[in-house]
């Protein structure tokens, strides 16, 4: 069962037919469960990729370079499906959510990770799903249930065990926490701004547009970008351009096509697979290991998340 989406201003709607959005109870398709378990396997290796790779790229440059190869990708496939461009107002939140989060939050994770391990990185990163969860009940009306606001707290004193095992170590790695949570808050305003933008866009454009926005904003980089590319191995540079294809064009693309067909909140909270999936890859790859401090508090978040999955009577 579906129900209409009226049409917003700007929209090409009088002649169109309408865009449709799932009922609350409707079943979502197998593509869009697809989409989520794509977006999660892609994501949790661009943790491991960044951390790989990190040697030999600085952080504006890889967002910049990890950008450009997503770009070039990613519009082969849509500019020839373009038909409207935004205008006016329209460019206000892709603006906003390609500043915040394709670079904002690419390069604060980029430097985080030259600090802190990626399973480690992964876990703080994923306090996101509740700030979104929050965000969207108080901006897109999907509510703000009881166990919502339990599930939230008992999940930031996850990111506080974290912290805690990390200041442990040494001062860089606070930073890094901070960083990581910096990310984390860009992350989420963008994933609301961006939620709107996808009744009138296709994932891909949305998407598009957003990358094209931050790549201009780390254009600054591009002078470092060169140089490191001439500098770094060949695995290196191959490692940036994945960063590019997988978990940016594609899997970024496959997260907005799962935002337009799932309320946010419930979205984001599937991205708590996210981290144990990075520590997985990260053991295959790397062989790193969080710390058991990071281990424990990384388990209470994802306790803390499935509190918000339950249901007030």
């Amino acid at each position: 069962m579906t129900t209409t989406t009226p049409a917003e201003p700007g929209q090409p709607s009088p002649d169109l037919p309408p865009r449709t959005t799932p009922a609350p109870g409707a079943t979502i398709s197998k593509l869009g469960i697809a989409a989520v378990i794509i977006t999660v396997v892609l994501w949790a290796s661009a943790f491991v990729g960044i951390r790989a790779v990190g040697p030999s790229f600085s952080p504006g440059s890889l967002t910049l370079g990890r950008l450009a190869v997503a770009a070039v990708v990613l519009g082969i496939v849509v500019l020839p499906t373009l038909k409207v461009w935004p205008s006016g107002r329209e460019w206000l939140p892709i603006v906003a959510y390609g500043v915040m989060w394709f670079g904002g939050y690419n390069v604060a994770l980029n430097a985080a990770e030259h600090m802190l391990d990626a399973g480690t990185s992964a876990m703080l990163i994923n306090v996101s799903p509740i700030l979104i969860a929050i965000l969207a009940g108080v901006f897109l009306k999907e509510g703000f249930p009881r166990w919502l606001l339990i599930g939230s707290g008992v999940a930031f004193c996850g990111v506080a065990m974290i912290a805690l095992g990390s200041g442990q170590r040494s001062t860089a790695d606070v930073a890094g926490v901070l960083l990581c949570l910096l990310a984390a808050v860009l992350a989420s305003v963008s994933a609301i701004l961006q939620k709107p933008v996808l009744r009138k866009f296709t994932a891909g454009q949305a998407t598009w547009f957003g990358i094209m926005v931050g790549a201009i904003c780390c254009l600054p980089w591009t002078g470092q970008l060169i140089s490191e590319v001439q500098a770094a191995p060949l695995p290196a540079t191959l490692g940036l351009v994945y960063l590019g294809i997988f978990p940016t064009a594609i899997a970024f693309t496959t997260w907005a096509y799962a935002l337009s067909l799932i309320s946010a909140g419930k979205l984001a909270a599937t991205t708590y697979l996210v981290p144990g999936t990075t520590i997985l890859i990260s053991w295959a790859v790397l062989q790193e290991v969080p710390t058991i401090w990071g281990l424990i508090g990384g388990v209470i978040c994802l306790v803390g998340v499935g509190l918000t999955r339950r249901r007030t009577r």
